[in-house]
């Protein structure tokens, strides 16, 4: 009798055992980074460690994920800040329970104290990924390769936000449509461009003002249309005229209580009157733009970039000389 409760008790110790090992497996599962590695991760993470804020906190938040912590921005004696969330999601620190985990590079003792069940990173912390994944599972995502759209789907697919990623792109394509039902945009040129340090800077793609530029269909200088995709160029002042366009984007930088008359001195430190060398500037036709909303991985941004496109072109008596 004693042998058969013992007997009896072990079948249930060991199918206790097996449901437990079961319902862990259940709550986990196999995600394969950007450095190929095979990371256990859980199903459904509750406390997540963001460690880039405009790469990797900014989209989360607008999949519906607020994470436990993130990397963030100081400036003078502002208070840490997640660099264009509060203007583009309404989240920051001082708002929410997400927790400051310090700029870059973040505090790894901040980190552990988060007691997260997941860290995303990206490349840019490859070189303490070991200390990191004593905390926690950590993925890490290349954001240098990979585009802002493939970051967006890397963390829907992490987070189980398909569905709400299938809707932010659903109203961003709208917004290009109505961009092209409105203006001819083969034929107008446009350009982004800044300056600083006396030298001015272009990208083949300005982030998310220039996805909206280029899937909307303008064109572009031919210097502009040579460097590279993902890549910018450094350029002095004889090139000035030769990035002349239609429309030129500047922007500046809300965060460090920049204004568009701190732009325009950046301009006028590569080549005074620098004006006079641009039509687009001489004709009222150089737009400014916050640089967070023009920059930020952020499909608010995206909007709000297809909405100053719209509103500001469009509405030019210039544009509408071309227009449909």
């Amino acid at each position: 009798m004693k042998n058969s409760i013992i007997e009896f008790a072990f079948v249930i110790g060991f199918a206790a055992a097996s449901l437990l090992g079961n319902a862990h497996a259940a709550d986990t599962r196999i995600f394969t980074d950007d450095l190929g590695r095979a990371v256990e991760i859980p199903t459904h993470a509750s406390r997540i460690a963001s460690l880039h804020d405009g790469m990797l906190t900014l989209p989360l938040i607008e999949l519906g994920v607020i994470p436990a912590g993130s990397a963030g921005r100081i400036s003078g004696d502002l208070p840490p800040f997640i660099r264009g969330s509060k203007g583009l999601t309404g989240y920051d620190f001082d708002n929410s329970d997400i927790q400051f985990l310090g700029k870059y590079p973040v505090d790894i003792e901040k980190v552990a104290a988060l007691k997260p069940d997941l860290i995303i990173s990206t490349t840019t912390y490859e070189d303490i990924l070991n200390k990191l994944s004593a905390i926690a599972p950590t993925i890490i995502i290349d954001n240098v390769n990979n585009s802002r759209e493939q970051m967006f789907e890397t963390l829907a697919d992490i987070t189980h936000t398909q569905k709400t990623l299938d809707v932010l792109k659903t109203r961003y394509a709208q917004q290009i449509k109505d961009i092209n039902t409105v203006i001819d945009t083969k034929s107008i040129s446009v350009n982004v461009m800044q300056a600083s340090g006396g030298k001015l800077y272009v990208w083949h793609s300005y982030f998310s003002l220039g996805k909206v530029l280029r899937d909307a269909g303008f064109t572009f200088p031919k210097l502009v249309e040579d460097i590279a995709v993902g890549e910018r160029r450094e350029l002095s002042a004889e090139k000035l005229q030769d990035l002349n366009a239609d429309y030129i984007f500047v922007t500046y930088r809300t965060d460090r209580a920049r204004t568009p008359q701190d732009a325009m001195a950046e301009f006028e430190k590569v080549i005074p009157d620098f004006c006079n060398y641009l039509k687009a500037c001489r004709e009222n036709r150089m737009l400014m733009m916050p640089r967070e909303a023009a920059s930020s991985t952020s499909f608010t941004a995206l909007g709000l970039s297809a909405f100053t496109v719209l509103t500001h072109i469009s509405g030019n008596p210039y544009a509408a000389k071309i227009t449909k």
